[in-house]
């Protein structure tokens, strides 16, 4: 199987997204797959077309988000010649290049009033129109569409349209953000760390270090399984060693102790630390298990304090710069956790 074209995960929020896709799949109607950025929504719109009587016929995929207003319009329907200004030949859409298949309009909401009211159109008559000509061209499009706004609301408040919002939701499949698909972080780290060992031509996988595996179950994953990937492969690659479990996890490639002034440092978690050393109180639930405050306020500090300096290479100036304390105040804080002898 292709590499963009995987399912990887076994939580059951994933497994009822995909399945309810394949059940809507073979009914060739109109499908919105909703989901924040990197969740998996192009992957859902090629199941949907694998699946459907039409898979021998073409996937079209249009980007509404990367056109200008002022070629959406024509990308999508088409255009004859001299139709505008550099139009020298006459030139077929999107849904003529995709008649007997399935036409995927991926960031849906960006689309402009006008263009909204021609696809309304093809999606009710079965017809388009080019720019520029007044005969009508049948064609027969299977619809997916896809954003990460809400549109009932974008249509209560005039920014979508109501009527081509129900012509367009036949079926609502609505992706789980990865922080929620519970199990499957663990499963989709090993997936892409064994895949980039491959690629690196490895001799085995080493696996991850239990601090490693912490810090990645306990981030949030804003941009979600395409955010993860990159973070796995980018450590794994950085790791440079198949005798050692990866140890070290940088959640942003900005990061830097040089970063330029007007850059704000990121709260990167660099997990490789000394033997003993204690791991930083995981969001949300974890702060639900703390019974002594004092200790576990310590705990984070500690944790903060050890990261920051691995991440400025155990340069004590540069860490009391990053974190903005003074060098004698830097020298305290290590004192007070017996860390003055580590670096």
């Amino acid at each position: 199987m292709e590499r963009n074209t995987q399912f990887v995960g076994q939580s059951s929020a994933f497994l009822d997204s995909v399945e309810r896709a394949s059940r809507a799949a073979p009914m060739g109607r109109p499908v919105l797959v909703i989901g924040e950025r990197g969740t998996g929504k192009e992957l859902i719109a090629e199941r949907l077309h694998q699946l459907s009587k039409r898979w021998a016929e073409p996937l079209i995929t249009l980007n509404c988000a990367a056109l200008p207003e002022t070629l959406i319009e024509a990308e999508l329907f088409g255009h004859e010649q001299g139709a505008f200004t550099g139009a020298t030949k006459a030139r077929a859409g999107r849904f003529e290049e995709a008649d007997k298949g399935t036409l995927f309009l991926d960031e849906l909401a960006t689309l402009t009033m006008g263009a909204q009211e021609r696809l309304l159109r093809a999606v009710e008559y079965g017809e388009v129109t080019r720019i520029g000509s007044s005969r009508p061209i049948k064609v027969d499009v299977r619809i997916v569409a896809a954003t990460n706004e809400d549109l009932p609301k974008l249509a209560e408040e005039g920014r979508f349209r109501a009527d081509l919002l129900d012509r367009l939701s036949f079926e609502v499949i609505t992706l789980p953000p990865l922080r929620v698909r519970e199990g499957d972080i663990g499963v989709l780290c090993d997936y892409f760390g064994r895949r980039m060992a491959a690629e690196l031509h490895w001799d085995s996988w080493p696996g991850y270090t239990q601090a490693a595996m912490d810090a990645l179950e306990a981030y949030q994953w804003p941009g979600n399984v395409r955010e993860l990937r990159n973070v796995i492969e980018r450590a794994v690659y950085r790791w440079g060693t198949w005798e050692a479990p990866v140890a070290h996890i940088v959640f942003d490639p900005f990061d830097s102790p040089w970063k330029p002034a007007g850059m704000p440092r990121a709260d990167a978690i660099p997990v490789e630390r000394p033997a003993g050393a204690s791991a930083p109180v995981a969001p949300s639930t974890a702060y639900d298990a703390v019974t002594d405050l004092r200790s576990a306020v310590d705990g984070h500090e500690k944790a903060i304090l050890e990261s920051a300096l691995a991440r400025n290479r155990f340069n004590q100036r540069q860490t009391a710069k990053a974190l903005n304390l003074s060098y004698d105040q830097l020298r305290h804080a290590m004192k007070k956790h017996g860390l003055s002898e580590r670096g």
